[in-house]
């Protein structure tokens, strides 16, 4: 269970009456305080808890039937991890919020981006609100499936009369009968030819229609019409079609979408795989990597299609083995997924912050709980002894003697020594081992280089903690030791196997655990092997080139060898027409052959080669430095520094000081840096650390799109430098706050430090950036989509009279509700410049005689618009309006 839902567990435990501090907590649960309380933060904001104010903050559960805990929806959920379709997802509420029933609306975008996945979401949303019955219908209908017979397609939608032509024996609903009271979703709307565009007119102008065959009787249905295309409607639809189309959301691509939005996706499709195969499925961080990265033309619908198919392959690979858990590798993923491990280096930082630079792995329940992140489960953190047993069984059951068998273990378990320092460093031991085992390992290991006269490794010692950890999980759930070659180890290695014996002892006493004897000669092969090691030091770097084009490589490694008399330098060509994984697998290869324990250097030109070095030194173990932008003076220099017996990184640095030597005699390009609209500013008296950390703290506790807000520390040491500077940063963009102790400016907004720090000033901070980023986005999307206006100017003057309305009724629009009267009036002005007829508000006169007061002040705020745009806003218009005002938090 993840430590959030631990948290959230307890005081849904404890009941609501129970009310704890984050220390009293943390204290019952033995994590830390300011993890606990920045958990409770969270689930404070998501409303998820209650929280009572004072010295200290005390938290509780909320009532089971807390409204606005009922009142999130299936669109709020899907918002909070989907920030791309934050705009798109107000654009839905809108058009089901949309007074009498909700306005027709259009779904664009690329094929598999889930535009039906989309429609089947505001069916739900509206019927979340109550706007819709529970049973309320959501009929489908793909237009590809009768384009090409237009009668047949119109009786599909609206039904026949019995003896309409032959074969019409009884009277058939249409679609849009079943329909009705609920939503039609109409997919690939394109494919509806001209004449059934037409005959939609009256249905969605008036809501009657006729069955085919009907002349004389009309029908009417109350259906919102939702349709998607993945075409231009412009070109595929008709212009009078269109303007019966008031909302048009489009959905972003994957590609658009961003890389923490596909992880969040591709984790909710395992999930789904693992519900459905009804078993836990661990997913590794290189595999996770690939789906992250690779080219994925058909968006989300080919996703979900790789995700299944390298779920079944891995799944005929757990019933062939019998293994106790499903485990997605890189093996198991198809070829053009595999590909996107070339293209890691491209989005290394952004894919750190998202999955962690400490090889984890994910592991996906069969169920609703959500995603937990364990460490991978690998060599280095299994037992040694499975592992040894395993080989034992493999090479018994192939005929090896008992000679060979020896040899091969040994072989084997100096593989694993040698591996662990590979793969584990300092960080990685304090997170892995239990802070008493490396205690009683420095004890152990102080001893034994006593009496042996000798210094054992660091890498020595991680396998030694390793070890010692797995043994003592291993003996406590009753699994037995055997260690097949102790005779054989007492014999040979007399002195180290004494030593071993004492440490026995010392791991006796601490764990208070008896060893058996086969112990000792695990420990003595750690004392022994290290031995070898030794000789491993003194080893060359290899050094492989490659490039782009047939040849280059080639050439360049040619003129070093002759140069310096070796073939020590080897190249790998790239043709332009031969694929990369094959080009990598020759690059695998090679540095098997040349790469050693010193490491590997690896010069290339560009493009997908700079993610080789990642690869090679994932799947070899050997340290690897790539260099880009390769010439022949580099392969010399790498070459001749490589033969010489330099480490590596001395050869990487002295070949980069070459490449930076010809970077400084070259003009430098102007890069011109994308600057965010929105900035939130930290200004501390202390000087710019203090500033620095105040950007990470709401960097850290804020939701937000980094390409629309930027957080900037500010230093006030200098307060007269530090205006000029805010002013500058006003002139240039919007500051939605100043973070300060002091007010530098009395017209932004300010917050001091200790709100901040408390949490007390988040949600304010919080809902401004919701609100000014959705704005930005609406500009985006109207500007697309409405015709005779513009969009940046109509929102504009519409948030200025929006904004006079709820000063002068003292009644501000909670966020959802702002953002829907926003697009609603918007979409009015484009509307009436068009010439579109209003629609008739049901019961207008008595609405308007029971709120005339409300009526007059929003009609006065309407005048600059009318003015502007040379509209005319007819009551009935005034009246849809009101009723965001009167219902404001309803429509919340």
């Amino acid at each position: 269970m993840k430590r959030l839902d631990l948290i959230f567990q307890t005081l849904i435990d404890a009941g609501p009456d129970k009310k704890v501090s984050a220390s009293e907590l943390a204290e019952r649960l033995g994590l830390s305080r300011a993890n606990v309380s920045s958990d409770l933060n969270r689930l404070w904001k998501e409303g998820r808890v209650e929280k009572e104010e004072g010295r200290p903050t005390l938290f509780f559960a909320k009532q089971g039937n807390d409204s606005l805990y009922l009142a999130e929806t299936s669109l709020d959920r899907l918002a909070k991890t989907n920030k791309s379709l934050i705009t798109r997802i107000e654009q839905a509420k809108a058009a089901v919020l949309y007074p009498p029933r909700g306005m027709h609306c259009l779904i664009l975008g690329e094929t598999g981006v889930g535009k039906s996945w989309f429609a089947g979401m505001i069916h739900e949303f509206a019927v979340d609100i109550g706007r819709l019955d529970k049973h309320a219908p959501f009929v489908i209908f793909n237009c590809a499936d009768y384009a090409n017979n237009p009668q047949l397609l119109i009786s599909q939608l609206f039904g026949v009369k019995k003896g309409a032509y032959t074969g019409a024996e009884m009277d058939r609903k249409g679609l849009v009968e079943k329909a009705d009271g609920g939503i039609l979703f109409l997919d690939e709307v394109h494919r509806l030819p001209a004449e059934g565009q037409e005959i939609f007119f009256t249905f969605m102008d008036k809501g009657i229609f006729r069955r085919v065959g009907e002349t004389e009787m009309e029908r009417t249905a109350h259906v919102q019409i939702v349709m998607a295309t993945t075409e231009n409607p412009e070109s595929s639809l008709l212009k009078t079609f269109m303007r019966r189309i008031p909302m048009v959301i489009k959905l972003p691509s994957l590609v658009e979408r961003g890389l923490e939005e596909r992880f969040s996706i591709t984790m909710e499709i395992f999930q789904e795989e693992a519900f459905r195969l009804g078993r836990e499925i661990q997913i590794s961080a290189n595999a996770v990597q690939a789906f992250l990265c690779y080219h994925c033309p058909n968006n989300i619908g080919q996703l979900k299609t790789d995700i299944q198919l390298t779920c079944a392959s891995a799944y005929a690979e757990f019933i062939s083995l019998k293994k106790n858990q499903l485990h997605v590798s890189v093996q198991d993923l198809p070829h053009h997924v595999k590909q996107g491990l070339l293209l890691v280096k491209d989005h290394k930082q952004e894919l750190d912050e998202i999955i962690g630079t400490e090889h984890n792995c994910f592991v996906v329940q069969p169920s609703k709980e959500g995603i937990w992140i364990g460490r991978e489960t690998g060599d280095t953190t299994d037992s040694v002894y499975e592992k040894i047993e395993q080989k034992i069984y493999e090479l018994q059951n192939l005929g090896v003697s008992e000679e060979e068998l020896e040899f091969d273990i040994e072989n084997y378990f100096t593989t694993f020594i040698k591996g662990v320092h590979q793969r584990v460093n300092k960080g990685d031991m304090a997170r892995i081992i239990d802070p008493f085992i490396i205690h009683l390992v420095e004890e152990i290991v102080r001893f034994a280089e006593a009496k042996l006269e000798k210094i054992l490794s660091q890498k020595v010692i991680f396998g030694l903690a390793l070890h010692i950890q797995t043994s003592k999980e291993r003996l406590a759930q009753g699994k037995q030791i055997v260690n097949p070659q102790i005779n054989h180890v007492r014999i040979k290695y007399k002195k180290e196997f004494a030593v071993a014996l004492e440490c026995v002892r010392m791991i006796e006493e601490a764990i208070l655990m008896d060893l058996p004897i086969g112990e000792a000669g695990y420990l003595t092969m750690f004392f022994v092997l290290d031995d070898v090691s030794m000789e491993e030091e003194r080893e060359t770097i290899g050094v492989l080139v490659i490039t782009h084009g047939s040849g280059g490589a080639t050439a360049m490694v040619d003129v070093t060898n002759r140069l310096l008399v070796t073939q020590y330098a080897r190249a790998i060509d790239l043709p332009l027409e031969e694929d990369s994984m094959s080009v990598l697998e020759k690059a695998l290869k090679v540095a098997r052959e040349i790469g050693s324990k010193a490491g590997l250097l690896l010069l290339v030109d560009m493009g997908s080669l700079l993610g080789f070095g990642e690869i090679i030194e994932r799947e070899i173990g050997i340290p690897v430095k790539v260099i880009p932008m390769v010439s022949t003076p580099h392969v010399i220099e790498a070459t001749r520094k490589a033969m010489l017996g330099h480490s590596l990184e001395d050869v990487y640095r002295d070949v980069v000081g070459i490449s930076l030597y010809q970077r400084e005699e070259q003009p430098k390009e102007q890069v011109q840096k994308h600057v965010p609209a929105l900035t939130i500013v930290a200004a501390c008296l202390s000087g710019e650390g203090s500033a620095l950390f105040l950007k990470k703290l709401l960097e850290s506790r804020l939701r937000y799109d980094d390409n629309l807000l930027e957080f900037v520390p500010l230093q006030l040491i200098d307060k007269a430098q530090a205006r000029s500077q805010l002013r500058k940063i006003k002139e240039e963009r919007k500051i939605l706050f100043v973070v300060s102790n002091y007010i530098l400016d009395r017209e932004l907004r300010h917050h001091s430090m200790d709100d901040v720090l408390n949490g007390e000033a988040m949600a304010d901070i919080q809902q401004v950036i919701d609100l000014e980023e959705a704005y930005l986005k609406m500009q985006e999307s109207l500007g697309e989509h409405l015709q005779m206006v513009e969009g940046q100017d109509i929102l504009a003057d519409v948030r200025m009279c929006v904004g006079r309305m709820e000063e002068r009724l003292n009644n501000y629009l909670v966020f959802d509700t702002r953002i829907g009267a926003y697009l609603h009036i918007c979409c009015l002005v484009d509307r009436l410049k068009a010439g579109v007829q209003s629609v008739a508000y049901i019961q207008k006169e008595s609405f308007l005689q029971e709120n005339r007061k409300l009526y007059s002040l929003i009609r006065h705020e309407l005048l600059p618009l009318e003015e502007k745009y040379e509209v005319a806003i007819s009551e009935d218009d005034v009246c849809f309006i009101m009723n965001f005002f009167i219902h404001n938090k309803t429509l919340a």
